[in-house]
């Protein structure tokens, strides 16, 4: 008897109104508190948690803080991917978005070195770590969901949803930074760094409940009861299934170098480099992410018309294509040509990438090893990816006479190369082979 034989007779998708606000909110939330961190890491923390006579050390000391959550994504990703597994989505999306949102708005009742003295760092580290557990789950897990409650024919479509959250939690934290520092610094630094920390109880309070109503995932309900009895997630995901997590890894490499290096090295490059105002860096990115949340429920029904792969691929395309061109209008020194540059990358082409990773990288797993599989193949190639393409970057800026950037450029054509290398492994097929199989042999 096959796996799916076994199951009882489908229940169809959920309704949207549960999961589309649950998908949404949760992403949102975390991509929210991920750039208000580093702004926060950037502006205030040194010499908040860091205080001391040279400020740039403060700074970062700081700045170390905000990657010991890239340390703690792939082990959050691993642990709950499992749990989702062998448990159901529902419960660990609950579970996970309370332990990111609980965190964060605890980083805004913390004290001070002033106050505490080096208990202060101690908990930043604590809740930075937190808020990485329950953060490298969140992203993964949703695209399952999303995955998993779609009709056939809307996956691309609801497969976007966790995309789209991304981006207007960059939005909305690009904004809210934007406010906080028309104000003066004392405001900023005696109170009003916390007001958005403590905004995210109420958001948690609110995405919790959204949550609690939204079902579990029909295709996770369809796995047979006893075939997850001693059911062992990750030892069943390297053993069956690692093909897909490798295309998973190649991906999740390449994207994120290539997202990481335009959103944030980008505007390092600017000013440090190009001597361009901050704000001009500042405003180009939240046109870009405002045309970002445009771009993706725009490119998730594309997919659902010519593929999620097609789209993937197109994305590579499109990154190899501006890898010159991008720095070229950075170059400039114009503030239109430089926002050209940030909306044509961040904008357009990596939000249409992630839209399209929802259903093309959900499709590479079978449902009993999809949400450890997207947990650690996205986690751990984000970890190294996203941590160190920044820093490789400026580092090639630096070391190259006149500080140029055609090695930087080339980075882009290696992440384009990754991103297109794995869709070409798409593993689609390969899994439609194996529906068939008895559960015996598949466990």
């Amino acid at each position: 008897m096959t796996l799916d034989s076994a199951a009882p007779a489908p229940r169809g998708p959920a309704p949207r109104k549960a999961v589309g606000p649950a998908v949404v909110i949760g992403s949102a939330l975390e991509w929210f508190d991920f750039y208000l961190y580093a702004s926060m890491a950037a502006l205030v923390f040194g010499d908040l948690f860091f205080p001391g006579g040279d400020p740039v050390l403060a700074t970062l000391a700081s700045m170390a803080t905000f990657a010991v959550g890239f340390l703690a994504r792939p082990f959050g990703g691993i642990l709950f991917g499992v749990l989702g597994d062998k448990f159901g989505r529902k419960v660990v999306l609950s579970v996970t978005f309370l332990v990111m949102g609980l965190s964060s708005g605890a980083i805004g009742l913390l004290p001070t070195y002033g106050s505490v003295g080096l208990l202060a760092p101690v908990l930043l580290v604590v809740l930075r770590l937190s808020q990485g557990l329950g953060a490298g789950a969140e992203l993964g897990s949703a695209i399952a969901v999303a995955y998993e409650h779609a009709d056939p024919r809307r996956r691309g479509r609801l497969g976007s949803l966790p995309a789209l959250g991304v981006n207007i939690g960059l939005f909305t934290s690009s904004l809210t930074v934007t406010v906080l520092t028309s104000f003066d610094e004392q405001f900023l630094h005696s109170w009003g760094w916390r007001v958005p920390f403590l905004a995210s109880f109420a958001l948690v309070a609110l995405g919790f409940w959204v949550r609690r109503q939204m079902p579990e995932t029909p295709e996770f309900e369809r796995e047979a009861r006893g075939a997850r009895t001693g059911h062992q997630p990750l030892r069943a995901l390297l053993r069956s299934d690692w093909r897909g997590l490798a295309v998973v890894l190649a991906i999740t490499v390449g994207y994120n170098g290539v997202s990481y290096v335009f959103k944030t090295f980008s505007l390092s490059y600017l000013t440090e480099f190009r001597g361009v105002p901050a704000h001009v860096g500042s405003f180009g990115m939240t046109l870009a992410s405002a045309c970002a949340i445009v771009t993706v429920p725009v490119v998730g029904r594309l997919c659902d018309r010519v593929g999620a792969k097609t789209v993937v691929l197109a994305g590579a395309v499109g990154t190899a294509a501006l890898a010159f061109p991008f720095f070229w209008l950075l170059d400039s020194g114009q503030s239109v040509l430089i926002w050209t540059a940030l909306v044509l990358a961040t904008g357009v082409v990596v939000p249409a990438m992630l839209s399209a990773q929802g259903a093309f990288l959900s499709q590479q797993f079978p449902t009993r090893t999809r949400a450890s599989g997207l947990g650690t193949g996205r986690e751990v190639g984000g970890a190294f990816s996203g941590g160190l393409a920044p820093l490789a970057a400026l580092a090639l800026v630096s070391a190259t006479p006149g500080h140029g950037t055609w090695l930087v450029s080339l980075m882009f054509v290696a992440g384009a190369a990754f991103i297109g290398v794995g869709a070409l492994f798409d593993q689609t097929k390969r899994l439609g082979t194996r529906a068939a199989e008895p559960v015996a042999e598949r466990t």
